[in-house]
């Protein structure tokens, strides 16, 4: 269980260099830079995870902080894997006190739906949700 992470929303504690290369070396980061990166979490409402004040965890939500939120980017570093800490960054954006009045959540996972379904996701209907994906030079 995830009772020894410490929360923080402050990015000045983001290990940046970190985070960064792992979303790149994900499945759904793949094709991101850097600065893509850095524009990406100052425009989100961002949740960093630590233990002994070294992080290990980061998640991260869009919107526009009233209605609607995209949750993003949650990614537990490999090491700390399975132990819990997934959930308590997903815990952190939905508690989040700018976050509170958000109804209409979404996110897009491919391999993490069993994470998701614990706090109330369902899968989204096709006739409700649509989305966009254009090619960016």
């Amino acid at each position: 269980m995830a009772t020894d992470v410490e929360i923080s929303y402050d990015l000045a504690r983001l290990d940046f260099e970190r985070t960064s290369q792992l979303l790149k070396a994900s499945y759904w980061g793949a094709g991101r830079t850097d600065a893509i990166n850095r524009r990406a979490f100052e425009n989100s409402v961002c949740v960093i995870a630590l233990i002994d004040g070294k992080q290990m965890g980061f998640a991260r939500a869009s919107g526009d902080r009233t209605t609607f939120a995209r949750m993003s980017d949650v990614i537990v570093w490999p090491e700390y894997r399975g132990r819990g800490f997934g959930k308590a960054l997903v815990r952190a954006l939905l508690d989040h006190p700018e976050l509170k009045s958000v109804a209409s959540w979404s996110l897009a996972t491919d391999d993490a739906h069993g994470l998701y379904r614990q706090f109330g996701f369902v899968p989204a209907n096709g006739a409700v949700e649509m989305g966009l994906i254009r090619s960016i030079s």
